[in-house]
C-alpha cells in the first residue's frame, strides 16, 4: 500500500511530539480540574490542552451517551475527558503495560471503575482481528498516535482506521490527530473527512450517519 504523501512544509516538527512532563487535568464537564495519575518519563504524548479543548468544542453534543474508544490512550486524557463531558463509557487501549496500569489508577481515583475499561496491548493488531467492542452505543473513536506512525507505521495505522470505519455503529464519529505535514487525502475514503487546523495539530473528523 502506498505511503501517504507529505506536504511541502519542511518546518521543524512542532512541539506536539514532546513527552508529558506534568500530570494532565480534565478540562471540562463534571470532573473538570481533576488531575490524572501520572508517571514521569512514561512514553506518552498527551494532546495539548488547547487542542483537546477545541476538539471537544467541535464534537459538542455528540459526546453525550457515546462509547468513547481511545486507541492510543497514553495518560487516558481523551477518554476521561469524554466521560467527564457525558460519554456513557470508555474503552482505552494502551500498548505499554505499566502505563495501562496508570490509567486504571486514574479510573479508580476518579470513581470511574465501572465506566472505564483498559485494554493493554498493541492496538495496531486490531487491524488484523478487531476484538469485541460494545455496539449498543454510537462510538466516539480517538486516534492520536505518535506522529511518527503516520510515516513509519502508516500501513498498519491506515488498516486500523479502515477496520474501525467498517465496524462502527450508526451515529459514530472518529477523530484522527496528526501533525501539519500529514496529507489528509491519504485517509481511507478521504472525501468523507473534514479537517480542522488546531496548531500544533490537525484534527480529521469522520462521521457515520
Amino acid at each position: 500500500m502506498a505511503r501517504p504523501q507529505r506536504t511541502t512544509d519542511r518546518r521543524p516538527r512542532p512541539d506536539g511530539e514532546e513527552e508529558a512532563t506534568s500530570p494532565p487535568r480534565i478540562i471540562g464537564g463534571e470532573l473538570r480540574h481533576r488531575s490524572l495519575e501520572f508517571t514521569p518519563a512514561a512514553r506518552t504524548r498527551p494532546m495539548k490542552d488547547r487542542v483537546r479543548e477545541s476538539l471537544f468544542n467541535l464534537l459538542g453534543i455528540d459526546v453525550n451517551g457515546a462509547l468513547a474508544i481511545d486507541l492510543f490512550a497514553g495518560t487516558g486524557a481523551l477518554g476521561f475527558e469524554a466521560v467527564s463531558r457525558g460519554a456513557a463509557r470508555a474503552v482505552m487501549a494502551e500498548r505499554h503495560f505499566p502505563t495501562a496500569d496508570v490509567i486504571r489508577r486514574s479510573a479508580r481515583s476518579l470513581g470511574l471503575d465501572g465506566r472505564v475499561e483498559v485494554r493493554a496491548g498493541d492496538v495496531l493488531l486490531w487491524a488484523k482481528r478487531l476484538p469485541p467492542l460494545p455496539a449498543d452505543l454510537p462510538w466516539l473513536v480517538f486516534v492520536s498516535p505518535p506522529w511518527s506512525f503516520f510515516t513509519e507505521r502508516w500501513d498498519a495505522l491506515r488498516g486500523l482506521i479502515e477496520v474501525i470505519m467498517q465496524a462502527a455503529p450508526a451515529g459514530s464519529r472518529m477523530v484522527v490527530e496528526s501533525d501539519a505535514t500529514f496529507a489528509a487525502g491519504s485517509l481511507p475514503d478521504a472525501d468523507r473527512w473534514e479537517t480542522r487546523a488546531v496548531p500544533p495539530a490537525m484534527l480529521h473528523f469522520w462521521s457515520r450517519p
